[in-house]
């Protein structure tokens, strides 16, 4: 070995150590790596262009800009809302097809984000009984399609940067089959010793939101869980008001009335979502004000409004404002948002008008907060082009009609032409660290080449590893990877493994597709940490588990998943 191997091969080493070491700064420990590699010339400027620019990892940030639109629409809530059933049994089976099928063709962590709400809220079961199997689910429907989760994507740029043909949609399919049916039994087994944790939400410190149910309104009629309102995103209802009388807290069976109002609690964010209920109209509109330029305001101890209720305060002519939401931290608040009587420090949340800021008598009743960005809802014709156009891209991959990088080249062109996403959400969603983690990761396994390393492993292996079998090498890559997934994160595991798994392959004239799903199915099984894919650590918070829960359920399916993934990847492809 020479000075540039040992170089290497200590930056390879300390970039697995660092990533042990920081387990939530990723990015930070590959940032550092790209930047050693850059400097000590073990890189040239040619090939970080080359990582950053890697047709299969533009491939996946398209794909995760491409699902914001997806995610704006209603369609995944609606399909959740159909979910849950009285029957833990049929539940389960609802929640577990419905996350296997959506994570197969969509981001699974898109899949998970949109179930939490209905899943956590649901009046049947516990959502800890629900919440781990979610992410198992969603985890395994990641492994049927190239598309399924980010590992996939992550291990196809890798093998086009490798100079290999570019994996196919349906590559991943037959092994992922295998592994759905046998773990998904395993887990309907394992489910019994799920903790029983019924989630409270908390309402005090979230604003206060007031809905009105209009005369022609199609919620008129059905009770409270046939028109959805247990499955809403970060609001939660707490409370109608009927004429004189207060309904709290309120059953899934309440029957709305005509001008019932709502009371909801919880993110004023999320308050767009009240647009896609037919006849339901917030306080704000009745004063002839729109949602799409709201503005955060505590009331001076000053203020004229003290003492004093909306209605009677004249709030709008006052202020060319109305009130969308009111915070008062520490006291829960109750009845019509208009009547609620304004104490100094309660947060307002105000549409406001085109005169608001140029009236004198707003830094006398109020401190300025920020302004609040809405997670605004798509409708019409562009929640079909989002949902149309998302699959269209997706199906014509599957067929060889057309590369998935150009579909989703042209969809997103689609999107912003047509004002679907904004250049501001995708500036947000933009994966960056992710796109620096795989670049990076890339950048890396052009330095083991450069540095000769890759020959030197080639050379110890043909003299000291003559006696393995392909079988065993298998094995052992599959559990370097599923072992490093655990302790760091499934995109770092795969990135790094895979250059080595490559190398192997080629010193035992195996089958390098093999060791390459070795890989991306090691990468995906994810399921005794919490910290090692991010489904798990969304649920993990959310359902209110400990690590033993994860053992407990995880240990198991982790042995079954192995045992298949190996078993089926040698029968599939063979060695």
């Amino acid at each position: 070995m020479n000075i540039d191997s040992y170089f290497v091969l200590s930056v390879f080493v300390g970039t697995i150590i660092g990533l042990i070491k920081f387990q939530q700064r990723p990015a930070f420990v590959f940032g550092i790596t790209l930047l050693i590699l850059f400097v000590s010339n073990m890189v040239s400027t040619e090939q970080v262009v080359s990582s950053f620019a890697n047709q299969g990892l533009l491939t996946l940030i398209l794909l995760l800009v491409c699902s914001l639109a997806l995610e704006k629409t209603r369609f995944l809530r609606m399909i959740a809302t159909k979910v849950i059933h009285k029957s833990y049994g049929k539940t389960f089976f609802h929640l577990f097809s419905f996350t296997v099928l959506s994570s197969a063709l969509l981001n699974n962590t898109a899949v998970v984000s949109t179930m939490l709400a209905p899943i956590r809220n649901n009046p049947h079961h516990a959502g800890s009984k629900l919440l781990l199997p979610l992410s198992y689910a969603a985890i395994l429907g990641g492994t049927l399609t190239l598309v399924g989760t980010s590992t996939n994507l992550i291990v196809n740029s890798l093998v086009i940067g490798a100079g290999l043909p570019p994996l196919s949609f349906f590559d991943f399919t037959l092994v992922g089959i295998c592994l759905v049916i046998t773990c998904g039994i395993a887990l309907w087994f394992l489910s019994r010793f799920l903790p029983e944790h019924h989630v409270n939400s908390e309402v005090l410190k979230t604003y206060f939101i007031d809905a009105k149910v209009g005369e022609k309104s199609t919620l008129v009629g059905k009770t409270i869980e046939e028109n959805g309102f247990r499955q809403l995103e970060s609001l939660f209802l707490v409370e109608i008001v009927r004429a004189e009388h207060l309904l709290s807290p309120v059953p899934p069976t309440e029957v709305l009335q005509i001008n019932d109002r709502l009371i909801f609690s919880g993110d004023v964010a999320k308050v767009q979502q009240l647009n896609q209920f037919d006849g339901l109209s917030i306080f704000a509109h009745h004063q002839g004000l729109r949602l799409d330029n709201l503005t955060e305001v505590v009331i001076r101890p000053e203020s004229v409004l003290l003492g004093r209720t909306l209605k009677k305060a004249g709030f709008r002519a006052l202020f060319d404002a109305a009130v969308v939401a009111i915070k008062r931290d520490g006291e829960n608040l109750s009845g019509k948002l208009g009547e609620v009587t304004l104490n100094a420090g309660d947060y307002l949340v105000l549409a406001v008008g085109d005169d608001f800021k140029s009236r004198r008598n707003i830094s006398k009743n109020f401190i300025l907060v920020s302004g609040v960005e809405l997670d605004s809802m798509l409708s019409g014709g562009k929640a079909l082009l989002a949902i149309l156009g998302f699959f269209a891209a997706i199906l014509g991959s599957a067929l060889g009609l057309f590369t998935l990088f150009k579909g989703l080249i042209i969809l997103l062109g689609l999107l912003i032409l047509t004002g679907s996403v904004s250049s501001g959400e995708l500036l947000r969603r933009l994966p960056a660290e992710l796109w620096l983690i795989i670049s990076s990761a890339l950048a890396l396994s052009y330095s083991l080449k450069n540095s000769g390393l890759l020959d030197v492993f080639s050379v110890f292996m043909d003299n000291y590893a003559l006696g393995i079998s392909p079988l065993f090498a298998l094995v052992i890559i599959y559990i370097l990877t599923w072992l490093l997934t655990e302790l760091v994160t499934n995109n770092a595991a795969a990135a790094l493994i895979f250059p080595i798994a490559y190398g192997l392959a080629v010193t035992l004239d195996a089958n390098p597709m093999a060791f390459i799903m070795a890989v991306a199915f090691g990468a995906s099984g994810s399921f005794v940490s919490p910290y090692g894919y991010q489904t798990n650590l969304m649920v993990f918070n959310a359902g209110q588990y400990k690590l033993i829960d994860f053992v407990k359920i995880g240990l198991p399916v982790s042995i079954i998943y192995g045992v298949v993934a190996v078993t089926a990847i040698t029968l599939v492809f063979g060695l």
